[in-house]
């Protein structure tokens, strides 16, 4: 007889929730971690759940920067979290805009938040139990794809995103 394990997951939206949002933010230099952020991935990772991030990326169709942006952050991110034992285990992103300038990002995709495609992509890729599972983010948009995704969201608004995380990521 075989079982099959699932794993449990806490996706994190990235700007207004693990930085402060700036408009377009392609640099790690202009990047600046929110309180608590880094120790709210720590928190997960130790509790066992995978760290991913899902991103909304419009900058990309809009032409302000390259897709290798994006990916250069992540990276910048998982060296810094490194510092404290922490990690990100993913990066699922969407590029995508109906309104871009560069044709081959200008469209409407199922990746883009509201829509749930980062997250699907996420959970068939990692075998994720949707039902233990969490969505950390700042937005409507971001709850609105949650609850598409039959995860649990969680509403970020101010103060320690860590204490926001321990409230509700026990096990």
């Amino acid at each position: 007889m075989t079982t099959t394990t699932k794993n449990k997951a806490v996706f994190f939206d990235r700007d207004g929730t693990l930085n402060v949002d700036i408009a377009y933010l392609h640099r790690p230099e202009d990047f600046i971690w929110i309180e608590g952020a880094k120790e709210a991935i720590k928190y997960v990772n130790d509790k066992g759940y995978l760290a991913i991030l899902v991103t909304n990326q419009s900058g990309v169709a809009r032409g302000y920067y390259p897709e290798e942006d994006i990916k250069e952050v992540y990276d910048w991110m998982n060296n810094e979290l490194a510092k404290i034992g922490a990690h990100l285990d993913a990066l699922f992103y969407c590029p995508h805009h109906p309104q871009g300038k560069i044709p081959a990002y200008t469209q409407v995709c199922n990746c883009r938040k509201p829509d749930t495609g980062m997250i699907d992509e996420a959970c068939e890729k990692f075998k994720i139990d949707r039902a233990k599972s969490f969505f950390v983010g700042d937005s409507i948009t971001d709850m609105e794809c949650a609850q598409k995704a039959g995860v649990t969201g969680i509403f970020y608004e101010a103060g320690s995103l860590l204490s926001c995380v321990e409230e509700i990521v026990t096990k």
